[in-house]
């Protein structure tokens, strides 16, 4: 496995098969979301509670298990780069955070959004909510710490750091709901019993969510193709690539 690892961080080892991997990843994303949306849309039954207006749910909900999910990758791949000193890693990680962070914002807005006909406010200060606005300032921070340092290598280390120190709020973002009494509507899907959402509304809400992860792949191996090059661009095998 580590012989793989070290092999995988090689620069145009990961340049070559990113390569291969970004139009599958692409092509899935774009036909999960489209199914997904039509899907959720206009095949699903309305809410017998909340109507139509629960369809947001298709939006909201993948985009924060995206939050979440997004944030362990950022710090998993820093984990990598302070251990074993693999540059591609730290680039990953760098190139993971701007999406997380679209990703959170987005989660916050249409929960935001959804909260208002239901909740009466556009914003309650709980658990969930509160921890997950923690999450988009430790992006936001991961970001700016980052380009404090000149030299990338340090900004990537102190970075790195950081991401490690916060993923400890994943975790207390998805038990939040069931920690503390909170306005937020427990977890319907992600459960060990059955998820209690009917498969006409599940089936959709799945395809949305596995298209968001190939999205969040395409986006974010285009980004760290992207700032390898932009490092390694007096290396010998970048200027053979473009040689030939």
């Amino acid at each position: 496995m580590w012989t793989w690892l070290h092999k995988l961080g090689s620069p145009p080892r990961f340049y070559r098969l990113t390569g291969q991997l970004l139009p599958w990843f692409a092509g899935l994303a774009a036909v999960c979301i489209l199914a997904g949306l039509y899907g959720g849309l206009w095949l699903a039954p309305p809410d017998y509670q909340q109507g139509d207006s629960f369809r947001i749910i298709y939006v909201h909900a993948p985009a924060a298990w995206m939050s979440m999910f997004v944030y362990v990758v950022m710090a998993a791949c820093s984990a990598v780069a302070l251990i074993w000193r693999i540059k591609v890693a730290e680039m990953m990680a760098s190139a993971s955070a701007p999406i997380g962070a679209s990703f959170t914002f987005l989660a916050l807005v249409t929960g935001s959004l959804w909260g208002k006909p239901m909740w009466g406010t556009w914003w309650v200060w709980d658990a969930r909510l509160t921890s997950e606005l923690i999450l988009l300032f430790l992006y936001l921070g991961f970001m700016a710490l980052e380009a404090a340092f000149e030299d990338k290598r340090h900004g990537a280390r102190a970075s790195g750091i950081l991401a490690l120190v916060g993923v400890v709020n994943v975790p207390i973002i998805h038990y939040s709901v069931v920690w503390w009494n909170t306005l937020h509507q427990p977890a319907t899907v992600t459960k060990l019993d059955a998820p209690s959402i009917h498969i006409s509304m599940l089936i959709p809400l799945l395809l949305m969510a596995l298209g968001f992860k190939a999205f969040y792949a395409t986006a974010m191996l285009l980004r760290a193709r992207n700032e390898l090059l932009a490092r390694e661009r007096n290396s010998r095998w970048v200027q053979e690539m473009l040689t030939q």
